[in-house]
């Protein structure tokens, strides 16, 4: 069954649940989606169109480990958010860690969509967060 923004339950915390999360990223057709949310760690997944981007961000508080699960990207990151000096290219299997207060961007460089799956911790989303377009999710 097809993940997306409309045919089934979502997010399936905080209780013991277990999925493919790279083939549930790859069925993704939303920008962000929750999965599962817990008291101390979520898990979204996240579909960046073609030229697309995250956005330039920062958690103040939340780390952030980002998997590439589809497609190819540049991730930036920097201590400013007008200075990310550090760039990798990365691709399917890649895993990225972002620390807390660390502003970062990831850019879909390829021909496909970019499929993550991000891990919060501590969530930073609210239960069951659904962003169908970036968009939406700046609002």
């Amino acid at each position: 069954m097809g993940m997306n923004c409309g045919n089934r339950k979502i997010d399936f915390g905080p209780e013991p649940y277990v999925t493919n999360a790279a083939q549930d990223a790859k069925n993704n057709s939303c920008f962000r989606t929750a999965i599962w949310t817990g008291c101390h760690v979520q898990m979204t997944l996240m579909s960046i169109p073609v030229c697309s981007d995250i956005g330039v961000e920062m958690h103040e508080n939340t780390d952030q480990i980002i998997r590439i699960e589809q497609g190819v990207g540049l991730v930036k990151t920097g201590a400013c958010r007008n200075r990310l000096d550090w760039e990798r290219n990365v691709c399917q299997g890649d895993v990225v860690f972002v620390p807390a207060g660390t502003w970062h961007n990831v850019i879909n460089v390829g021909r496909v969509p970019l499929k993550l799956s991000s891990v919060y911790a501590p969530p930073k989303h609210p239960k069951g967060t659904v962003h169908c377009t970036k968009e939406e999710a700046e609002y």
